[in-house]
């Protein structure tokens, strides 16, 4: 009975907890609702005609994306403000080509709406006078039916994609939110990986792009990492850099506890899609004791590889000696410097080259050759 009791109450408490969680988020967006609403209505009170004749502006505060729409229909325009405002977007809108140009050396936006068939310029002089002069903005052609095959045409001159109107609200807010992953996708892969060294005072970060060090660990040749406790042991885990690369752990194959290990030699393995990494030790010695939970939950290696992602303790047989040869704080940093640049020139070599039967290798088929190659002695 009390065990009927305890459970009766812990369920009435999640529900309770979870009924709590709705209304404050359901209260949450009405209040942004209501805030982008009330930007809506200040950015139709605007006199912003000294930029642009007809521009109309609209600006929610922390936007998603800045937008520019063109289009010699009002009440097209109406609708993108409307419709994108609410979802959070800064939109400004223009009724011609020219306007929307003198915007664009004027402004940052991350996309470019532009309709087809407008007086004085029309949409593919639009597409082809952004892309000279921001080459770095995402273009949208509007289009009818009767224009498809003309707004695909334009994506030869740099457009990205094309919307067909008539459209829904829900059409467009689904279509530009696409856009935006895409974009910020795009924009991720362009930029060059780089090293974040981890402190107290600086969180480690998420992205595919960082690469985390946390400062008091030392890092091994074969990407494994290595906290020297005040008792003399060695934790040992895979470090940020080979994780991230390799994606998301299937499994993890850890050591036997006792198992003598040289520096170099393979001490663990981590495996994805029936691909299998081994990484060597970064010290010599015997694993005193491996992490159970990665057996049940293996993700640890990749949500939190230097807490509760790793792998084994070592008792180290020499490791005054051992240590000069691991990197920590800003010489790891440097070489890591030279790592993502052997990784991304392997990576690169690995693409061009075609498979055994004359196919382009695809991207997972790349980083894993170029991981490989990596790990190997320089």
């Amino acid at each position: 009975m009390v065990i009927l009791m305890v459970i009766v109450t812990v369920i009435a408490f999640l529900v309770v907890d979870v009924g709590i969680r709705l209304i404050l988020r359901q209260r949450h967006e009405a209040r942004l609702r209501r805030e982008r609403a009330e930007a809506l209505d200040i950015g139709l009170r605007l006199d912003v005609s000294d930029e642009a004749p007809t521009l109309k502006r609209a600006e929610p505060a922390e936007p998603k994306a800045r937008i520019l729409a063109v289009d010699d229909e009002a009440i097209i325009l109406d609708s993108f403000r409307k419709i994108l405002v609410l979802e959070g977007y800064a939109i400004d809108t223009v009724e011609s080509g020219p306007e929307a140009l003198g915007l664009v050396k004027k402004h940052d936006y991350d996309f470019v709406f532009t309709d087809l068939k407008m007086p004085v310029m029309d949409g593919l002089d639009v597409v082809k006078g952004v892309k000279h002069l921001r080459p770095d903005i995402d273009i949208i052609v509007i289009t009818g039916f009767a224009t498809i095959e003309t707004a695909v045409d334009c994506m030869k001159y740099g457009a990205t994609d094309y919307v067909q109107k008539p459209f829904t609200a829900e059409e467009l807010v689904a279509f530009v939110g696409k856009s935006l992953i895409r974009r910020q996708d795009r924009l991720e892969r362009a930029q060059r990986p780089h090293v974040r060294i981890v402190t107290p005072s600086r969180r480690a970060s998420a992205s595919p792009r960082e690469f985390n060090v946390p400062s008091g660990l030392f890092i091994g040749e074969g990407h494994a990492w290595v906290g020297v406790h005040p008792n003399g042991l060695c934790q040992v885990g895979v470090d940020d850099f080979i994780q991230k690369l390799f994606g998301e752990v299937d499994s993890v194959e850890v050591p036997d506890t006792a198992f003598t290990v040289l520096k170099g030699d393979p001490l663990f393995a981590i495996v994805r899609n029936g691909r299998r990494l081994a990484v060597p030790s970064p010290v010599s010695g015997k694993v005193v004791a491996v992490n159970a939970e990665l057996h049940h939950h293996p993700e640890l290696v990749n949500l939190r590889p230097f807490e509760s992602g790793w792998v084994c303790w070592i008792e180290p047989a020499r490791l005054a000696t051992e240590l000069g040869g691991l990197r920590i704080g800003a010489d790891a940093e440097s070489w890591y410097d030279q790592q993502i640049a052997r990784y991304e020139a392997a990576r690169a070599a690995a693409a061009d080259r075609e498979g055994p039967l004359g196919e382009r290798k695809n991207d997972e088929e790349s980083t894993w050759e170029a991981i490989q190659k990596t790990l190997q002695p320089a």
